[in-house]
């Protein structure tokens, strides 16, 4: 009895394989390095490595593919094997590439055009905070393009513990960070004292409503708007915040609501996670 021939070429899309209606992350899968960056992820949980039994067992994977892709990591230097050989942890090279463009200097050039195009939506100026020493460093600064606006200078400090921008900070840091930070706190001049009852419930409130709004502690007329810049582990990497000044002359610009909206949609969109809570109204 003759075999018959098999088919040449791509075999045709069934319904099961048409990609259409799939999801963007599910659409354009990259098997290989999904694998490779699970691998370096687990790996960046252990201080002390891993041996390739346990690697496999860890990721539930088959041994021959796990090892092929170790030993092209350890090809390209991201891995490394101890001396003995039987096990592998990560090697130095993402922390050099990493410092080739210095994490803060990435995020400010990556909010640059977003916050430029959130003061020209919203006709009003914004700053980014990020925590240093105990206080908040204003790292980045836009003014607005109408000439009528209130702004914090870039590389200002500000307060942790009276402005909107460390609130932010505290309310989305973990609990050993948030120890750390009011053991740096040091007061600045002119800060304005609060109690730890209202510094609690204030960050309840930021946490129940993603977000914070009030009379600026600092400026009579102004009001701080505030987004926390969240990484992939719900804490905050930075701040946006908006020092909202009303007009009221006849020009007639995006009201408080509208800003709100915006300085939102510009947080989330430098954030590194979905799950910023949304204002509940």
């Amino acid at each position: 009895m003759t075999t018959p021939p098999k088919p040449r070429g791509r075999p045709a899309k069934t319904d099961e394989q048409d990609e259409s209606n799939l999801a963007p992350e599910d659409r354009y899968r990259a098997p290989a390095l999904d694998k490779g960056l699970d691998i370096l992820e687990l790996l960046a949980t252990q201080p002390h490595g891993l041996t390739r039994a346990e690697i496999v067992k860890e990721m539930d994977r088959s041994a021959s593919e796990i090892y092929r892709m170790l030993e092209r990591l350890v090809a390209r230097q991201y891995v490394m094997r101890n001396p003995s050989g039987d096990r592998y942890a990560l090697s130095l090279k993402l922390f050099a590439l990493a410092n080739m463009h210095p994490p803060l200097s990435r995020l400010i050039n990556q909010a640059l055009p977003i916050m430029d195009d959130f003061a020209r939506k919203a006709e009003q100026s914004c700053h980014m905070g990020v925590y240093d020493r105990g206080n908040v460093l204003i790292s980045a600064q836009i003014n607005s393009p109408s000439g009528w606006s209130f702004a914090v200078q870039r590389g200002a400090r500000v307060g942790l513990l009276d402005t909107a921008s460390g609130h932010l900070l505290l309310a989305y840091a973990d609990a050993g960070s948030y120890r750390r930070m009011l053991a740096e706190h040091t007061p600045l001049d002119g800060e304005v004292p609060i109690t730890e009852a209202d510094l609690q419930a204030t960050l309840a409130s930021i946490r129940q409503r993603g977000y914070l709004e009030r009379d600026s502690a600092q400026t009579l007329g102004v009001v701080d708007i505030s987004f926390p810049i969240l990484g992939p582990d719900n804490t905050a990497l930075a701040t946006l915040t908006c020092p909202y000044i009303r007009r009221i002359d006849r020009h007639v610009g995006p009201d408080m609501a509208e800003v709100r909206e915006s300085l939102r949609q510009a947080a989330q969109a430098l954030s590194l996670t979905q799950g910023m809570a949304r204002e509940t109204t």
